[in-house]
Order: structure tokens, then sequence, then C-alpha cells
């Protein structure tokens, strides 16, 4: 395994200082000048690493005010774990070395209200690729609705926040790399809810030490 550029505790402490700064409109825009792209010819560092959802208010960069080479990106709708994103995590470990992996969920996610309307008898067929795209949200919708039993309109914020610690707890039983490195102290996993009116990350699931020492 390469061998961590930084540890757990300073890349999720970085992420926070940078969202920080995104949240009070004071951005630092670093490491987006020419130079930053001659030194990126031919290497990277990432000091973390970001599976987020596609949705366009999730600019991973802009929320915590990184630049060139800083993460690694990993998105889809509703961020849904798949073979696909545990590689392309797994790279980021092992052969980037990035210590800590964020899982960003949010507020007013259509693909987490799509899993909850797709419920409903009378819900409109979804396109198959979408459907099987928002089906393992549908687990987080079944309970939810076993916890509030006919009180009405699901909470989508709840459901969203049970399918992020799904997502993060579906990437350490589904890569023993991940597994292995967290049990190291070389990887913490942080999965975080983005609040979109306050700009705010905030930490929902920690799987790994990300307390400085």
């Amino acid at each position: 395994m390469t061998t961590p550029t930084t540890t757990p505790a300073k890349a999720w402490r970085e992420m926070v200082r940078g969202n920080g700064r995104f949240i009070a409109g004071e951005p630092r825009h670093p490491r987006q000048d020419v130079e930053r792209r001659g030194e990126l010819i031919g290497k990277q560092f990432p000091h973390a690493a970001l599976f987020g959802c596609s949705d366009s208010r999730l600019a991973a960069e802009i929320i915590f005010d990184k630049g060139l080479g800083d993460l690694f990106v990993v998105r889809n709708a509703g961020q849904v774990n798949s073979d696909s994103v545990i590689g392309s995590l797994e790279y980021a470990v092992e052969i980037l070395g990035v210590p800590l992996i964020v899982v960003l969920g949010h507020d007013e996610c259509g693909a987490v209200a799509a899993a909850i309307q797709c419920q409903d008898e009378n819900a409109p067929a979804i396109p198959p690729h979408i459907r099987n795209l928002i089906d393992p949200i549908t687990d987080a919708v079944g309970r939810v609705r076993d916890r509030h039993p006919g009180t009405g309109p699901l909470d989508a914020t709840e459901v969203g926040r049970e399918h992020l610690r799904d997502t993060v707890a579906g990437l350490v039983a589904g890569s023993e790399l991940m597994s292995e490195a967290i049990a190291a102290g070389t990887l913490a996993i942080v999965g975080a809810n983005y609040r979109l009116l306050e700009g705010l990350a905030v930490p929902d699931v920690i799987v790994g030490d990300v307390q400085p020492t």
C-alpha cells in the first residue's frame, strides 16, 4: 500500500477549514494557477477522496475550497455504492495513498425523493437504469417507514441520513482493502450531510480515527 501523504485527522481538519472558508464567503481558491498545473504533470498527491452525489449543487472543490490535485472525486446520483465506486476508491487508497474518504450526501436529494416516491403504488414507471440506481436507497426508505408507521409522508432528510450510513457501511463491508487500512489507522471514512442553504458539511458517521493525537 502507498504511504499516505498525511494523516486522516489532518486531512479531515483541512476539509473542515476549507468548508468554513466557503461558508464565510472567504474562499482562497488555492492551487488553481498555471504553476499548479505544471506541478501536476505526471503525478498527483490528493489529500482526500470524496464520494458524493452528482447533484450540480455539490461541487466538491468549491464546497471545501480546494484546488487542482487536492481531491480524488467519485460521484453518482444519490452516492450509491457500486463495483466501480469501490474500485475507484480503492485506487485512491492503494495507489494514491489518500488517508481520508468523505462520503457526501445532501438535503433535497432527487435520488432520495425518487426512491421514496417509487414506493407509492400509484407512482409512474421509472426508466430501468434509474430504477437500478435508486434501488439501494429503498432499503433506507423501508427502515424509516418502519420507524414511523402510519404518520404520513416520510421525512426525506431522515431517509437521506439513513442512506448515507448505509453507503459508508457498504464501503467498509465491500472492501477488504479499505477495512484493513481503517484497522491500521491509515484511513478514515467520514459520512457527512451537506446543507444547501448554509453550505455546511455536517459529519454524521465516522469510521476510523479523525481525532488529533
